[in-house]
């Protein structure tokens, strides 16, 4: 059963899940089935898998068809999932799109192809990528320059948004980029361009900011998405200074978590403390935690323990 495709009206937090693996490194599908079922306790609006926290890139292609599978069933058009497509090839990126838009996903995510220098050279990169996926395919572009290497400019965008109907959701994750965020988001509420969707990722960090700045939600995979589904739901009934509240709780785990490569280990590693996954197991190349690493996450868990208890 598909969910309705994402638009530019889309809002909430979309969780961006993990690639469950077992110790030895392979795949762990039982543990999709725990996650799903975690998140979707924890009120999440969306799903968006095969992203760089699903460690895409050190999946084959049929391990990557393998885990869609496995979360669409789960899901079951519960809530809409948005599948990462990115790829270094155009021709296997818009295959493995439609691939996932047949099999139910409500959209797809692309990041740009590494080593894009100049807005022309961005632009053609999209301009190409967009009409080859073509009209009836939601693309949610990941702007995470940290990673990528690529700094997509706001003029950029502009033009993007204006020729590209099918482009409606932006993954904003630049740092710092509050002000990208207003320079859309002036231009749309004075009528000079269309409204897309934003929903911010670096795990939620500047989040409470970032809705003051007009974002309609989160996409990223923080280890207690409750946090981030609390916080929207208080700024968007009007209490901002609410939002706010919840979200200091929680700071301290967060900036720890939010670790550029490093974090991953650590969410997995919480995850696994939830009961959300079976083991913490990240593939090579990536972070593995030293003793005093867990340590480290035993003192900050129960510095949130007791901040949550009053």
């Amino acid at each position: 059963m598909a969910a309705q495709l994402i638009n530019e009206s889309t809002k909430g937090v979309f969780v961006i899940c993990p690639t469950p693996f077992l110790d030895d490194g392979g795949l762990d599908l039982d543990s999709v089935d725990r996650l799903v079922d975690f998140y979707l306790e924890k009120g999440v609006s969306g799903f968006t898998i095969l992203g760089l926290l699903g460690e895409a890139t050190k999946l084959t292609p049929d391990e990557s068809r393998s885990v869609m599978a496995r979360y669409l069933a789960r899901i079951d058009g519960a809530r809409p999932v948005i599948v990462g497509a990115s790829n270094p090839g155009t021709d296997n990126l818009v295959r493995f799109a439609n691939d996932a838009m047949d099999a139910g996903a409500a959209g797809v995510m692309v990041a740009p192809l590494p080593g894009l220098k100049t807005d022309d050279q961005v632009y053609a990169y999209w301009e190409t990528v967009l009409s080859r996926l073509g009209p009836d395919i939601p693309v949610c572009y990941q702007d995470y320059p940290q990673t990528t290497t690529v700094v997509t400019s706001v003029a950029v965008l502009h033009r993007l948004i204006d020729a590209f109907p099918n482009l409606v959701m932006l993954k904003h994750e630049e740092s710092p980029g509050l002000t990208k965020i207003t320079r859309l988001r002036e231009r749309s509420d004075t009528g000079e361009g269309r409204r897309i969707s934003i929903l911010v990722g670096n795990g939620g960090l500047h989040l409470p900011q970032e809705l003051r700045r007009g974002v309609d939600g989160a996409m990223t995979g923080f280890a207690y998405p409750e946090m981030l589904v609390a916080v929207c739901d208080r700024f968007f009934a009007g209490d901002a200074e609410g939002a706010e509240d919840v979200f200091d709780a929680y700071l301290p785990i967060l900036r720890h978590e939010q670790q550029l490569g490093f974090g991953f280990a650590v969410r997995k590693e919480i995850l696994r403390r939830r009961g959300a996954i079976a083991t913490a197991h990240v593939r090579h190349p990536g972070p593995k935690l030293s003793p005093r690493d867990l340590q480290e996450l035993d003192e900050l868990l129960a510095r949130l323990d007791r901040a949550l208890a009053g």
